[in-house]
């Protein structure tokens, strides 16, 4: 067991201008244990969206750190998280990812429960000479200890003391509106999910998602791709939204984006882009802007990568991803992923979109391989002790202010730290957020 002190794996010197990370902390194994129990099993974590389960019965399934899980909606359209284990002998109940059941049947001795969760049927109940303790006691599913739904976005907890989930997303609660509004009738994810596993630690998504400094060097034969297509006038080439914005290329001056902090770990990267037709949302602008106003619109064409601490991720940027970040070991991440769209948008969008969507992510796309690579390479890199420090959270510093700016206050969000940068800055100040969150739940289980 670990025994060291969060002053050995985060440095974190505000007045002094010092913010560092120690390699530990990303391939200890008993680091990994204490941040499965402190951290996703002890607060808040996404568990899907309200579509996933759109149905009377409909179903799917997750995890809470190490912890199977099953969301169903009943009869009555209530929405529930149960602990997935069958009572009796602790096999899972629900084997598939998603479906429709009225029942749940355990594979293993047949104890039976409906879509509420409720046990119907105990095989040979009546030849099992049980005794009255036996049928005093509960049979039913255990439920989650908190479980709550924000505007689709579906979040559960292994335990009760935890704030409500209002106050867990707090102003970051604003950017999921900026998904949730796209369309009248909510987001949806888009049919064709992917599920990868990377061979390192699963911080290095959580920051990765927020680094916009990495884009031209992990990047290179996505950037040679979007300047070869600049030179076309093919409508058939899949267009991006880079094509047309000096975000990537570093030329831009004044504010070309920046980034905000939110209590509770939640950041945002983000890059103004304007209203370009590239974008499938193109078509709904107008309506858009005359319903939520011109500032909000604006907002939704945005370059946006949100981080929802610890496992929640939405990047609108060459397309419209959401992710799911799942732990295995200190060494190994899995990732599952889909698309995700408004629902309604026209034919012709969502060719675009799902054609954007391949283009940029999943393992056969030409952002996420070269990212995943990079993860395990730094991964192999933590092996040294010999300069324990990493240096990876210095840019930005003297840019970072308390508070938000014009741009968060267009949307009445009010983050705790803000930073406006042109494309080279490429803020690190934003991962200070991840770690002084991780350092808070981790500070019982690591000595202060």
């Amino acid at each position: 067991m670990f025994q060291g002190r969060l002053a050995e794996l985060i440095e974190d010197r505000p007045d002094d201008g010092v913010f560092r990370v120690s390699r530990a902390i990303f391939d200890d194994p008993d680091i990994f244990t204490l941040e499965m129990r402190r951290i996703f099993e002890a607060g808040w974590i996404f568990l899907g969206i309200a579509s996933q389960a759109a149905a009377a019965h409909d179903f799917f399934t997750t995890t809470v750190g190490r912890v199977p899980v099953l969301v169903t909606r009943d009869g009555t359209g209530q929405l529930h998280g149960f602990v997935n284990s069958c009572p009796h002998k602790g096999s899972r109940v629900a084997q598939v990812m998603q479906g429709n059941a009225r029942l749940h049947v355990c594979p293993y001795h047949s104890w039976t429960f409906d879509s509420a969760g409720q046990n119907k049927a105990i095989k040979w109940k009546k030849a099992g000479c049980y005794s009255e303790g036996f049928d005093q006691t509960s049979h039913n599913l255990a439920p989650l200890p908190a479980f709550g739904e924000y505007r689709g976005f579906v979040f559960g907890s292994l335990s009760a003391d935890v704030p409500s989930l209002t106050d867990h997303l707090g102003e970051a609660a604003k950017l999921l509106d900026l998904v949730a509004d796209q369309s009248d009738e909510g987001m949806e994810l888009v049919p064709g999910g992917v599920t990868f596993t990377y061979d390192a630690n699963w911080k290095l998504q959580l920051e990765n998602c927020s680094d916009a400094y990495h884009f031209t060097s992990a990047h290179p034969s996505y950037i040679r791709v979007l300047e070869q297509r600049q030179k076309q006038a093919d409508d058939s080439v899949v267009k991006s939204v880079f094509e047309n914005s000096d975000y990537w290329t570093g030329e831009s001056e004044g504010v070309a984006g920046g980034s905000y902090s939110f209590a509770h770990g939640h950041v945002l990267n983000w890059g103004r882009f304007g209203i370009s037709e590239a974008l499938p949302l193109y078509e709904r602008a107008d309506q858009l802007a005359q319903k939520h106003g011109r500032a909000k619109r604006d907002w939704m064409f945005n370059m946006r990568n949100l981080t929802i601490f610890p496992n929640l991720q939405i990047a609108e940027n060459a397309s419209s991803q959401l992710r799911v970040i799942r732990p295995l070991s200190a060494g190994k991440t899995e990732m599952r992923t889909w698309c995700i769209a408004p629902k309604g948008e026209s034919a012709e969008a969502r060719r675009q979109r799902i054609r954007q969507y391949e283009d940029f992510f999943n393992p056969s796309g030409m952002a996420t391989p070269d990212d995943t690579v990079s993860y395990e390479n730094c991964q192999r890199g933590f092996a040294s002790g010999v300069e324990p420090w990493l240096q990876g959270y210095a840019r930005g510093q003297t840019a970072s202010k308390p508070g938000g700016n014009i741009f968060s206050k267009a949307l009445g969000m009010e983050p705790e730290r803000s930073v406006l940068s042109d494309a080279q800055l490429c803020d690190e100040t934003l991962y200070h957020s991840y770690y002084r969150e991780w350092a808070r739940r981790m500070a019982g289980a690591v000595k202060a």
